[in-house]
């Protein structure tokens, strides 16, 4: 006998199926990469128009992207647009990992209902303000010193 609990839940996961992908669904619930990343060789805040945050750490080897990891305060579809860019950016070389976009996110994910497509975009723009601060850091390194994350 299934509870009344779990009669809501399916209710709202069939609902959730009419909006979304199954591939954003996954990452809304299992977030790949989630957490912030102790000693950091790039990191990088945004926060959107629509009041969503997100942060994006980075660890560079041999100029490829080895770890990428994220935290946002937004809704599931910003959990499952970082959790993507993540997984899009880790194995990349800089120079790749700058040319993802929003259309990359959007097109892993399977697409985002319109009231939802920035959430890509602020995954891509985290992500270029994280390269943009190791960049930075290799010109300058004794600023990592001064980092307050």
């Amino acid at each position: 006998m299934t509870s009344e609990f779990e009669e809501l839940q399916e209710l709202i996961m069939v609902d959730m199926r009419k909006t979304y992908t199954e591939v954003t669904i996954d990452h809304a619930l299992n977030p790949r990469n989630l957490g912030d990343m102790e000693d950091a060789d790039g990191f990088g805040k945004v926060t959107g128009p629509c009041g969503d945050t997100m942060e994006i750490w980075l660890k560079i080897k041999n100029a490829i992207l080895a770890e990428a990891t994220f935290l946002t305060d937004g809704c599931g579809t910003s959990i499952s647009a970082g959790s993507m860019l993540t997984e899009l950016a880790r194995g990349k070389s800089i120079s790749e990992a700058l040319k993802i976009t929003q259309q990359d996110v959007l097109d892993a994910l399977g697409g985002l209902p319109q009231e939802s497509v920035h959430c890509a975009l602020l995954a891509a723009n985290t992500l270029r303000e994280a390269l943009k601060d190791y960049l930075a850091l290799k010109e300058e390194p004794w600023k990592k010193a001064y980092r307050k994350h």
